[in-house]
Parts: structure tokens; sequence; C-alpha cells
């Protein structure tokens, strides 16, 4: 998988350039700290972001401050023309991973990205047991919720996660699609409710939020192979046997 990495920068000319040189990654662009959050603000799958210390608005070291104080793991690297002692320290203090000097040496730069990256890569796999936690809490909320239209943002929303990334994972670690799953669940449940209640059909479709009958009937009988009618009728005739 491409890591993502967003450019901020007020030097349109530089972060063209820089882009050009990490054209390994997927690269996005920031004019400004303002646009920087903005983008950081929205769901995302950013790994590392470069910022430059001088820009117009708030400095790079106020929006490094920001940026670690809405999710510490990201890894950031500081770049200033303007070197000294003072910005240096200011940028540790932020929490800066890394601080490289202007002109950027690439190829330096290239090994800083990489070994941040790694470094991410590695933690991350031993948050593994984290991750299969919070793919069971997801789990348990979708059961809870079998009976509501529960979207893939309520439940990255529920444990802290961003749509597209708990998409991802939740498929990998579940071995199953979020969909799948979701509709899994109410299957099951309509086939606990046909079995075990007075519900009609439409009945049924209406409680598991399904738009008409014949949308619930089609995916009943693609998952279980019979129709809702078909499968109530086995099941008790299995009963009185």
């Amino acid at each position: 998988m491409t890591e993502t990495i967003l450019i901020v920068d007020d030097d349109k000319e530089f972060r063209e350039e820089l882009k050009c040189s990490l054209e390994e990654y997927s690269v996005l662009e920031a004019c400004d700290g303002q646009e920087a959050l903005k983008i950081l603000s929205k769901p995302n799958e950013i790994d590392l972001v470069t910022l430059d210390v001088k820009m117009p608005g708030l400095s790079g070291t106020d929006i490094l401050k920001l940026i670690k104080k809405r999710d510490s793991g990201l890894k950031v690297i500081i770049m200033t023309a303007f070197s000294s002692k003072d910005v240096a320290i200011e940028s540790l203090r932020g929490q800066a991973d890394e601080f490289l000097e202007k002109p950027v040496d690439v190829d330096k730069m290239k090994n800083l990205i990489e070994k941040l990256l790694e470094s991410k890569k590695n933690k991350n796999e031993h948050d593994i047991p984290d991750m299969k936690h919070k793919i069971e809490r997801v789990k348990r909320y979708i059961e809870r919720n079998c009976f509501k239209k529960v979207s893939l943002s309520d439940a990255a929303k529920a444990v802290g996660l961003s749509p597209k990334y708990l998409s991802r994972v939740f498929s990998d670690v579940a071995g199953i699609g979020f969909v799948d799953y979701k509709l899994k669940v109410k299957m099951d449940r309509a086939k606990q409710m046909l079995t075990g209640t007075g519900c009609s059909v439409s009945q049924v479709s209406d409680k598991l939020g399904f738009m008409n009958p014949e949308s619930f009937m089609r995916i009943f009988k693609k998952i279980t192979g019979a129709t809702p009618t078909k499968f109530r009728k086995k099941r008790r005739s299995k009963w009185t046997m």
C-alpha cells in the first residue's frame, strides 16, 4: 500500500519540486496551516506531514502543536530556511519527529521519511490487539443497532477511526467486509424473528430497516438459499416432526 504524505509550504515551486522527488508516495499539498488543518480534520489516511516553519498566518510550530494534539501518532518533519537553536528547540517541544534545514537534501529527506514510516508501521503491528478490540466493539455496535440504519461513518465515530481506515481494517481483521457483516447480522436476526415470532415477512423487513419487503426477500434468499416464507415453513416443520 502506498503511504500518503502531506506537504505544507507556502512556496508553490518548492511543493512541486518536492512532490516530484517523492514519486513513490501519494502526495497531497497545502499552501498554509489553515488548509493543512482543514485536510487533516476530515477522514484521511495521511501517514506523514512535512511542515515549513515560516508561513502566512499560523507558524509551523503552532500548527505542529495542533496536529500533535489531534493525532499524536502522525509523523511530522519540520523544515525551515531560518535555522536556529530556538526554532529547533521549539519544534522538539512541539513533538516534531524530525527537523530539516532548507535547502532540503532530497536523499536525506527520503531516508528520514522511510525511517519514520517504518517506525510507525512497527508500532501499528504492536497495536494489533487494540485494533482487534476495536473491531469487536464495531461488531457489537452493529449487533446492538441491527434495527437501525448504521452507516460506516457511525461505526467509525464510535471507535475513533476514520471511515476509510475502518473499512479496510474491518475486512482484514474480521475476514468479511463491513457491509457484508451488517447484512449477516440482519439476516441472523431475521431468522430468529421468522422462527420465534409471529411477525409477517413485511413486518420483519420493516423492523430491520429495509426499504421494502421485496428487497429484504431478495437478499434473504441470496444469503440463506431460501425465501423467508420457505425458511419459516421448513424450520417449523422440523419442530412438529
